[in-house]
Parts: C-alpha cells; structure tokens; sequence
C-alpha cells in the first residue's frame, strides 16, 4: 500500500540529524498536517540538506521555475524549510530537521491542539536516539558564577562567545510562549531566545525576531541570570544560538529533569561544589536549581552531583560563597565539535544515518547536473 504524503514526509525528516521518530499514535502525523499542506509536503521532499536555488529545485520537483521560486519562498516565510540568503548571491533553499530547526520557527502561530499534540510528542523525541546519542544544546555557566582560579575555554566562557559574532537577534522562548497560551506561564522573560550571525536574517525576514545591539545582547544575558535561566548555546564551540531556558517551561531540561542522573545525559564540563563548612542553610540554592540537585538534611544543603548540569546559577546568588563550579572528571566530560554543522554530521553518523545524508549528497549534484545539460541542450 503507497504511503501517503505526510507519512513519507515523516520518514523524510527522520532521515535528517535531529530525527522524527514515528509512534504508535500518530501524532508526529498530526503536527505535520497542522504544519503542512499536501503540496507543501510533497515540495518538502524534493529539497535536501544541500542548499539549492529554486531552479534546480523546480527540476527535481518538474514543475515550472517561477511556481518553484514563489512556493519556496512562501514555504520559508511560515517556517517549513530554510532559506539561505547571501550578499550578492542567489537565494538558496533547504530541508531542515524539525527540532531544533522547524518547530521554532513556529513561535509566532501556536495554537491549544498544536501545543496538546507537540507535549505528547516531545517526550518521544527527547528520549529516542536523537538526543540521547549527542544533545543538541549544551550548558553553560553564566558568566558570574566561574572563579578566576578556574581554567575556562573560551567555548566555555559566555561573553567571549558573544563577542566572537557581529550580528545578533533575540526571539521569545517558544516553550514559555507555550505554557502561557495554557494557562501555565511562569512570569520569567519571554523575549530571551539568542540567535547569532547567519541566521538572525531569517528570523528577523520572517518576524520570529528583531535584531539587537552587542549591548542589548549582553543585557538579555544579565536579566536571563537574574530570573534563574540556564544558558543553553547550541552543542559546538562556535555557536549559533543561545537559548535561555527554566526548569518549569523548557522541554529539554523537563525531560532532562526526568532522568536520575541528568549530569550523565547533559554536554556541560562543570558540576558544583559544597563547601558545607561555609554553608548556612538559607536554601536560596533550592530555589535557583532547574534540576533539583539540592535537599536540606540537618539544616545544611545536600547536593545529588549526579544531578547537577554545572549552569552555575546556584552559586551567583549563594550569601556565603559555600558553592563554587569544578570540572567534571575527565570520563564525565563530552567531547564538543568544532562547529554547528560538525555536531549534526557527527550526530546523523551516531544515528546510522550518513546513508541518506550522502543521498541527498548524491540527489542534489545529480539534480544539478541534470538541469544544466538540459539547458545546454535547449540553447543548441
């Protein structure tokens, strides 16, 4: 029997990096009919990791080049596939994974059903071999909270990896954008989603996001530490996003949360000490952990390092500096790639998947080569 549309639309973006794992209820079907149109789903299959222009596309897809042209860009402006835009340059389009990647770009147009059905899925998504094999974010500390006695990277240091880019936007947080449309906000910053260089164009052409100062940047860091958010950047040492994420709204540390052992799963190189000595039982480290690492016993804290993720927030606000970040021991410590496409291509290849990637390789410069002989061929 001939799959449908959507679900070979959902076989398309399990191929990708970030996975799409199906389940037993459908509802990764759902979100995509929520999401897509039929046509829009069937262009979405004729495009690839490669980024094209809209005439190689419209060959692959054989319909004509200016229905491809306005159709992709269309699919880009709502947020189901990714454009590439360069100085003086041909725009480019591509697939993309659907988290992280399509699902935020779709801040701006939540509604109660999508939300019900992305909570029912999201767990699913977390705990498949997507994210348990390489985390897409990784933790780190906010600035205050690292010791001058301490050696720290500069991947490992916020403000350095701010200043390493020129260009910045900020977008809401679209899991507290979600908890509020419910009825279950918590009040803490809502416009604190960092996206850095290449892709503040597309958030600030598709209105998901206006761009900022150097400064403003910096701002949204120092108000994300004083409201208790931990500092996700994107899982590489060049960064391209920062997500400034609570406890109670974020989907990843949610289903971090759940697990016993959340230092095990997290990419973050510190975890937090107790000096108990200094320790005077005020318990404002309870409140600041997104992890539940702390318990009072016999009017002192007690840490569980097991589930420290070493965000640091716990120790910036500690009255008698009892808390101070180390690193982890040398087997705890993930190794973190180079570079944002590094982290992808070495997931895909954790998840058995540099097969359909090298596809799309192949399909794209085929497609290309294609095109270009019929073209020669018509101007003969």
């Amino acid at each position: 029997m001939k799959k449908d549309v959507y679900e070979r639309l959902a076989e398309h973006l399990d191929k990708l990096p970030g996975g799409f794992p199906s389940t037993e209820s459908g509802v990764e079907l759902r979100i995509l009919k929520r999401l897509f149109s039929p046509e829009e789903a069937e262009l979405n299959l004729k495009l690839t990791l490669i980024p094209e222009e809209s005439w190689v596309i419209a060959h692959r897809a054989k319909i004509p080049e200016d229905e491809a042209a306005a159709k992709l860009e269309e699919m880009a402006k709502k947020g189901l596939i990714y454009r590439m835009r360069q100085r003086g340059k041909p725009v480019k389009y591509l697939t993309y994974q659907f988290i992280i990647g399509i699902w935020e770009f779709h801040v701006n147009d939540l509604d109660p059903q999508l939300i019900a059905d992305m909570n029912e899925y999201i767990p699913v998504l977390f705990n498949s071999d997507s994210w348990s094999n390489l985390p897409q974010l990784r933790t780190i500390p906010v600035g205050k909270s690292i010791d001058t006695g301490l050696e720290v990277m500069p991947y490992e240091h916020i403000e350095k990896l701010i200043r390493s880019h020129k260009r910045f936007a900020v977008a809401p947080c679209i899991c507290r954008r979600e908890k509020e449309m419910i009825g279950k906000g918590c009040g803490k910053p809502m416009e604190s989603c960092l996206v850095l260089g290449g892709g503040v164009d597309y958030y600030v052409e598709n209105g998901i996001g206006r761009e900022i100062t150097l400064e403003e940047t910096l701002d949204v860091l120092k108000n994300a530490e004083k409201a208790g958010l931990v500092l996700q950047p994107s899982n590489s040492k060049k960064i391209v996003n920062i997500c400034c994420c609570c406890g109670c709204c974020c989907q990843v540390l949610i289903n971090l949360k759940k697990h016993s052992q959340p230092s095990h799963f997290v990419s973050s190189p510190f975890q937090v000490e107790v000096d108990y000595d200094l320790c005077s039982g005020c318990g404002v480290c309870l409140e600041r952990c997104q992890m539940d690492a702390f318990r009072m016993e016999n009017s002192k804290v007690c840490l569980e390092k097991d589930r420290c993720i070493g965000c640091g927030l716990c120790v910036t606000t500690c009255p008698t500096e009892a808390l101070q970040l180390q690193r982890k021991p040398e087997p705890l410590q993930k190794k973190i790639p180079k570079t944002w496409i590094e982290t992808l291509y070495t997931l895909a290849k954790k998840r058995g998947k540099l097969g359909p990637i090298k596809v799309f390789a192949i399909k794209a410069k085929t497609s290309l080569d294609r095109f270009r002989a019929a073209r020669s061929r018509s101007r003969q």
